[in-house]
């Protein structure tokens, strides 16, 4: 769309062309009035091709949900133009990362230096705090939710049987009945008598394995239903959380209900409590028809003991261009266990490591990125990560110490060099593998 977001979102979903429907954003000319009356045409930008751009920015992360025409190529835009549209959207921190970027990618300076001072007027949009509404929502009977098919819900767990208490209890509360939960428990000491106490039909696989995405793949086989969700053994939901996803299929006529996290404590953030196209996909918070899944494949296992194995789900969905809905009527508290599951298979975070001389970032983020991105894309994307990432978590929680942590990180930089190195060699070796995704019949 916009060149400058090739710094800002080197590796996001909307950046990618889709097989058959072109981009994700819809061509400006053809919106509704009704949706270009919730817009606002800035007057800002020079040319008219930015001014429609914008548009259609702003209408996708609205929350604009159509089937209409989409844009099959972007134009280039002035150079005025881009700085324009990145001081409306982002913060000016990330204003000066792109002019600092610039410059030292051998850009005219003078064009660069002029058109940033130039569009210094330029205030951050609040645009999201108005986002398009489906009032007919409350209203909706859904026909799906009528017809009662039976839901097949996936957790894996391992080493929680605290935090699977508590959600397996929030499941019996639900308000929708006909479901199945498939659980499949890498624990150890396996405590088989836990899931007495439950009054749910449940059924337990033990796997010896300690393996997140193997275990999601068996419970997806081992389904019943026509429709899969998708949950994690340490969230918290509420008693419609099944009514809310299904509704949200029938609702928009979609593949993928993408529900909503928000910490424990905390309230959904202002920009995912609508309805919009999703831009992410999360396991622990979904639900889709089983024909995806035999359409595009299981979970690609090359993030096994790793990261983002559902991100890339997701993003493999997006490209086959299914219908993917981020639904906030379907949240659900993120607890953030302190133990167990992945924490105990391998990385928990993607980009801050455990060890000394462990990869930077963990080499399945490179594995997807460069997968799906290229080269040039995931090397912006550790442009835009890494230096962050090397500020320890307790120094960026406390301000008096923020001094002490840039030294900190600055001492870090061989460290980190190498760590990054090494990640691209083991991410090299992974797409020297390929993909290990199995059809859901194998």
């Amino acid at each position: 769309m916009f060149i400058f977001l090739k710094y800002l979102q080197p590796t996001h979903y909307f950046s990618l062309k889709r097989k058959t429907k072109g981009y994700i954003y819809p061509e400006a000319s053809s919106l509704p009035v009704k949706i270009i009356n919730q817009l606002h045409e800035d007057a800002n930008f020079k040319s008219s091709t930015a001014k429609a751009y914008d548009l259609s920015w702003q209408a996708l992360h609205k929350g604009y949900i159509s089937e209409g025409k989409t844009i099959h190529e972007f134009l280039k835009v002035p150079v005025y133009d881009e700085y324009v549209f990145i001081r409306k959207y982002f913060s000016p921190f990330w204003v000066l990362y792109v002019l600092l970027f610039r410059l030292f990618s051998f850009k005219n300076p003078i064009s660069e230096l002029s058109n940033w001072y130039k569009t210094r007027h330029i205030k951050k949009s609040q645009y999201l705090k108005t986002p398009i509404s489906y009032n007919n929502w409350d209203t909706f009977s859904s026909n799906l939710i009528h017809t009662a098919p039976l839901i097949s819900v996936v957790i894996p767990t391992l080493n929680r049987y605290s935090y699977l208490k508590a959600v397996l209890e929030d499941f019996e509360q639900q308000d929708y009945k006909n479901f199945e939960i498939i659980i499949v428990d890498q624990s150890n000491p396996f405590q088989e008598e836990f899931y007495t106490q439950f009054d749910l039909r449940l059924r337990v696989i033990q796997q010896e394995e300690k393996a997140l995405w193997l275990a999601r793949n068996t419970a997806v086989k081992a389904a019943n239903g026509n429709i899969i969700a998708l949950s994690e053994d340490d969230v918290r939901i509420n008693n419609n959380w099944i009514s809310s996803h299904l509704k949200c299929l029938d609702f928009f006529e979609a593949d993928i209900s993408a529900g909503v996290f928000y910490p424990e404590g905390q309230e959904i953030p202002y920009e995912r409590s609508f309805f919009s196209i999703a831009s992410q996909f999360a396991t622990g918070n979904a639900m889709l028809f089983r024909y995806v899944f035999e359409s595009i494949g299981l979970f690609d296992r090359q993030f096994e003991k790793q990261r983002m194995g559902d991100g890339e789900f997701g993003l493999r969905a997006f490209l086959s261009e299914f219908k993917s809905i981020s639904n906030p009527k379907a949240s659900c508290i993120d607890v953030k266990a302190n133990k167990g599951g992945l924490r105990e298979m391998g990385s928990w975070d993607a980009f801050r490591t455990k060890k000394w001389l462990a990869p930077r970032p963990i080499p399945s983020v490179l594995y997807l990125f460069r997968g799906y991105y290229g080269n040039a894309a995931a090397k912006r994307a550790l442009w835009r990560t890494i230096p962050l990432s090397i500020m320890p978590y307790q120094f960026k929680t406390h301000k008096g110490l923020q001094i002490i942590g840039v030294f900190v990180s600055l001492f870090l930089i061989p460290l980190v060099l190498y760590q990054v190195v090494k990640s691209w060699r083991l991410a090299s070796e992974k797409l020297k593998i390929g993909a290990r995704i199995e059809n859901l019949s194998d």
